[in-house]
C-alpha cells in the first residue's frame, strides 16, 4: 500500500513538472536568433502578425530577450 501511494504521488508530481516545462525553440541555422519558420516549428499557430508583435525591433528575427518577453507578456505559452 505504501509503495503504491509513493508511486502515485511521484507520477502526479512528474506530470505536473512536465506541464510546466518550457517550449523549446531550436535555432536550426545557428545564427543566434529565431526566424518565423523556427518559431512556427515550436509554436504551430505562429502567424506573421504574431511574429511582428514578438519581433519588437523589427529586424525580421526574434532574439532570446524578445522570445522571453513574449512568453512573459502572454503572447506565447511557456
Amino acid at each position: 500500500m505504501k509503495t503504491s501511494l509513493i508511486a502515485l504521488v511521484l507520477t502526479f508530481g512528474l506530470a505536473g513538472f512536465a506541464a510546466q516545462a518550457q517550449t523549446t525553440v531550436s535555432d536550426t541555422d545557428g545564427n543566434g536568433t529565431y526566424s518565423i519558420e523556427e518559431l512556427k516549428a515550436a509554436y504551430p499557430n505562429m502567424t506573421p502578425e504574431l511574429f511582428k508583435k514578438i519581433d519588437v525591433d523589427g529586424n525580421g528575427q526574434v532574439d532570446a530577450d524578445e522570445l522571453q518577453a513574449a512568453r512573459e507578456n502572454g503572447l506565447l505559452p511557456n
